[in-house]
Order: C-alpha cells, then sequence, then structure tokens
C-alpha cells in the first residue's frame, strides 16, 4: 500500500469537502494539534504504567479527543457532523482539580522540566497554547468553526501543566522555581495554574 498520493505536490491538501492550500489558517491549527498529540504520545513512551497508570488513562483518551478536535476543525462542509462535545472539556477540569491536590503546594512560576515525561508535557503544553491561538484566529476569519475546540484546547493546557507536575511530584523531583517569580498562585491553600 503506497501512503503518498502527489496530490499536495502543488501545495494543497483536502479538507473535509473542499481542498485548500497548506499553509491556510485552518490547516495550520489543525496541523499543530497533531503536533501536541505526537509529543502526547512521546510522553506517554517516557512513563511507567505501575506509577503513572491513570495519567496514561488520560493521555489515551486525550490524543483521541485532539484527533477528533482535528477533524471537526477539518469539516467545511455546509452540514458538518462534530464529533468535540463539552463533556471531555468538564473531564478536564475535573482531572485537573485532582491532580493539582497531589503535588506540593506552588506560589511562584516555574521552569518546564525535571523527568522526562514532564519536561515532553511542557513542550505539549506549549503547543497546545499556540494551537489554542491558531484557532481564535481561525474563528476571527471563519464562523464555520465549533467554538468548544478552543475550550478544549484551553483546558488541555491547564491539564498538562497539571500532570507534569504530579509526573514530578511522583519521582520525587521538585519543581524548579523562576527564581525572580513573584508570589502569583494563590487558591484556599491549594494551587492553582494562574494562566487563563
Amino acid at each position: 500500500m503506497k501512503i503518498y498520493t502527489k496530490t499536495g505536490d502543488k501545495g494543497q491538501t483536502s479538507l473535509i469537502g473542499a481542498r485548500a492550500d497548506k499553509d491556510a489558517p485552518r490547516i495550520e491549527a489543525y496541523g499543530t494539534i497533531d503536533e501536541v498529540n505526537s509529543f502526547i504520545g512521546k510522553a506517554m513512551t517516557e512513563l511507567d504504567e505501575a506509577r503513572y497508570a491513570d495519567l496514561l488513562e488520560d493521555l489515551e483518551n486525550i490524543q483521541n479527543e485532539l484527533f477528533d478536535c482535528g477533524g471537526d476543525l477539518a469539516d467545511v462542509r455546509k452540514s458538518p457532523k462534530y464529533k468535540m462535545t463539552d463533556e471531555p472539556v468538564e473531564v478536564l477540569e475535573k482531572r485537573i482539580d485532582e491532580l493539582m491536590e497531589e503535588p506540593p503546594l506552588l506560589e511562584r512560576f516555574i521552569l518546564p522540566g525535571g523527568a522526562p515525561a514532564a519536561a515532553t508535557l511542557h513542550i505539549a503544553r506549549t503547543v497546545t497554547r499556540r494551537a489554542e491561538r491558531q484557532t481564535v484566529t481561525l474563528m476571527k476569519a471563519d464562523e464555520n468553526v465549533p467554538a468548544v475546540v478552543q475550550r478544549y484546547l484551553n483546558r488541555l493546557s491547564d491539564y498538562l501543566f497539571a500532570a507534569a507536575r504530579v509526573i514530578n511530584s511522583r519521582a520525587g523531583i521538585p519543581d524548579n522555581e523562576y527564581v525572580r517569580s513573584a508570589k502569583v498562585f494563590k487558591n484556599n491553600g491549594r494551587a492553582k495554574k494562574a494562566e487563563e
């Protein structure tokens, strides 16, 4: 089976219902979501199942949801059949709250790093933020974009931050604080990520 089609050799690719230039905002957005998915897959290879079974389950679900997000952004038919709903957003919120109870209290910004999987999830988090920015740009230019994708990406970056901290905590690796950071995290004694 050949995986190359040569149909993109002139700088265009297929959406669901149309063709578009490969550098179009819609392609940039779902292409960046694919990058996030790849980094998450890499992080999963760096986690042992015994210690991180719950995170591995989360991340596998997230990988499938990211495929749904990409597919929804690629669907430009007049009556698209979107797969994403608010339920995965709500699941992420619940998991973020649970995970943030586990590591030590956080008062200052931290530097990405620690265990290999944590560092990889920090990369995934920053790429998720880029995907979100690109999705917002796309939403401004084209009203036919499911807003739930942007909400999901927004919540996912918070989840990845929380998961990276949990990985380091379970591995016995302390957070490396940004030395010039003020105390920015406050929430009744429990830490939450300040970025919205």
